[in-house]
């Protein structure tokens, strides 16, 4: 008999150096963690939001399907890829090279001082709603009960969020380092 899984839906954000590399190499990092990653959506270059930066941020959503893992320990194990890959201080808002945020963790509502679920924010984030829209707009928020699709139809947030574009976007990534 196969083991039941929970369906998990993650931000990745990045806007420090490469920042297209390091959301690959956070991808990479979810499956050598034994996460098992079976959709992720478009990349999405956003204006920061409650940080100071003049660099956009790149953003994206992955859907995982985890197994024998609680929300705290899955927290704890992305807590430590945002470490190996330059993240400092989590609570400092500042630019970063990786964010890995737990969105949805199956139908789970929590509230700890170490996590909260579904993550408080997103249904006001349009960074994160276009990205979770494109691999999951049927999904039904545990708490807000309506769709993805239709908490972004109704966001009020009026940030500027589009798909990237990696030709120019790598253009862009070069001219930084020069």
């Amino acid at each position: 008999m196969e083991n039941e899984f929970t369906t998990v839906y993650l931000g990745l954000g990045s806007n420090l150096g490469d920042r297209a590399g390091n959301l690959l190499l956070a991808v990479r990092a979810l499956v050598e963690a034994d996460f098992c990653v079976h959709k992720l959506s478009a990349i999405y270059e956003t204006e920061p939001i409650d940080i100071e930066s003049d660099v956009n941020f790149l953003n994206m959503v992955a859907e995982l399907r985890v197994t024998n893992v609680r929300a705290s320990q899955m927290m704890a194990r992305l807590l430590r890829i945002e470490y190996l890959l330059g993240r400092g201080n989590k609570t400092v808002k500042k630019p970063r090279t990786v964010d890995l945020d737990i969105l949805f963790f199956g139908e789970v509502c929590l509230k700890s001082e170490f996590l909260t679920l579904p993550h408080p924010r997103l249904h006001m984030r349009k960074f994160v709603l276009m990205p979770m829209a494109e691999i999951a707009p049927t999904f039904v928020h545990p708490t807000l009960d309506k769709s993805i699709a239709d908490i972004l139809a109704n966001v009020e947030d009026a940030t500027d969020v589009h798909r990237w574009e990696p030709i120019n976007g790598v253009g862009q990534e070069l001219a930084v380092k020069s």
